[in-house]
């Protein structure tokens, strides 16, 4: 990557000669600094769950700045990065399900509102006299009109897609394997909300490494039949079976490591 000398990453609307924008890079890098945020479509709904790190001991618990949100009576978004700048993000969504809700009578479908928040995002990036948000942005929604429900994720360049699973933040690349492992199930919609859930969980514990890692709360929130397709947080007792779930699993598959290490070894 160029150094700030070169000139090209001073603004967000100047190429490099090779064809990049620095500016966009750098705020992409600030989501990979931020917690894990997981996003899985499921065959009754959509989960969301973020892993967000107690930074100071001395904070309460359940206290930190959220991380997931309520956009509309359908919707939700779950944010990673800069916390402010999602907070932006999430106003702004807020802003266009009102503005739907008010103009057609009726809640934003998924592909409009995560297509609204993405030009949002995007036109931060054309202007020198801005920069690029330093957050990503996991849209889950339910469209009672079609009666389907979709997950999106917008990146801090502006760019939308729609996915089965997807994940943004430090442990993104890992995440993305771990889900890739449940790409059958998921494709051929045989895993519930309740099983999702359980396995983000896991995969959040599994890239949790507690001795460089800070402590960290899960953040969960979902969209589906039990919710009555309202966007709501997923009920302590859940969260809590999941991650007893999610501990178990993972001390089981230790074992069977141990022993298969064993055999070998034999």
């Amino acid at each position: 990557m160029a150094s700030s000398g070169s000139g090209y990453d001073l603004s967000s609307s100047t190429f490099s000669p090779d064809g990049r924008i620095f500016q966009v890079e750098y705020a992409s890098k600030a989501v990979e600094n931020a917690g894990t945020a997981l996003g899985l479509r499921c065959s009754d709904g959509v989960v969301l769950c973020v892993e967000k790190p107690l930074l100071n001991k001395m904070l309460l618990p359940e206290t930190n700045s959220r991380r997931v949100h309520t956009v509309g009576a359908h919707s939700g978004v779950a944010v990673t990065g800069f916390v402010s700048d999602g907070r932006q993000i999430v106003n702004r969504a807020r802003e266009e399900a009102s503005n739907y809700l008010e103009t057609y009578g009726s809640s934003v479908p998924p592909q409009v509102l995560a297509d609204r928040i993405s030009t949002y995002m995007h036109y931060f990036t054309l202007h020198g006299a801005l920069r690029p948000f330093g957050a990503s942005a996991l849209v889950a929604a339910y469209d009672a009109d079609e009666k389907t429900h979709a997950l999106y994720m917008v990146e801090p360049s502006g760019v939308s897609h729609r996915y089965f699973a997807c994940a943004a933040g430090k442990g993104r690349q890992p995440a993305r394997t771990e889900l890739e492992k449940l790409s059958a199930q998921i494709k051929e919609d045989s895993m519930t909300c309740r099983e999702g859930a359980k396995q983000l969980a896991r995969i959040i514990h599994v890239l949790h490494d507690s001795a460089k890692d800070k402590p960290f709360e899960l953040e969960m929130s979902w969209i589906c039949e039990e919710s009555k397709w309202s966007h709501k947080g997923v009920p302590r007792t859940v969260i809590a079976e999941s991650v007893a779930w999610a501990k178990q699993a993972i001390a089981d598959a230790e074992e069977e490591d141990e022993e298969d290490d064993d055999e070998m070894e034999e």
